[in-house]
């Protein structure tokens, strides 16, 4: 039984005093996610501060838990919003839907939808994880591409 006590008490030591915690004390310290990683969608825009979405609906059609719904309109020529012809006039995703798969990014001919590192998409109404494009929008800095000089 003495046997047994010190082998525990020797485990218990060897964690006490030489190994790194397991435990985060979050939200100070946060986990670093892996390269391969899908978290919160965002809509990237061009260096010209113009919409990549063109409203082609691609990434609708791709998604295979249909979370993502695409209304396509035209662009004003005087004002435009995009490079396209179209626009997405209204883009909605639906995150309590999502997979988080990836097909709507690899679907994207714009590269216009990306996927990044944010995991922090608690919140305590229902109607909230429906994302609008005004909160997917992000400008050219966020999305890695950076500015023309």
């Amino acid at each position: 039984m003495i046997k047994e006590l010190a082998t525990g008490l020797g485990v218990t030591l060897e964690h006490f005093l030489l190994k790194k915690p397991v435990t985060l004390q979050y939200p100070d310290e946060k986990l670093v996610m892996f390269p391969r990683f899908r978290g919160l969608h965002i809509l990237a825009r061009h260096a010209d501060g113009l919409e990549r979405c063109v409203g082609c609906e691609l990434c609708a059609v791709a998604c295979p838990a249909d979370a993502i719904f695409v209304q396509a309109a035209e662009n004003d020529p005087e004002q435009p919003r995009s490079h396209g012809e179209r626009y997405a006039g209204r883009y909605e995703i639906n995150m309590l839907r999502c997979i988080f798969c990836g097909m709507c990014e690899e679907a994207c001919p714009e590269d216009a939808i990306f996927l990044e590192k944010d995991y922090e998409l608690a919140d305590y109404d229902r109607d909230a994880f429906i994302y609008t494009k005004d909160e997917l929008l992000v400008g050219p800095e966020k999305a890695g591409y950076l500015p023309e000089r």
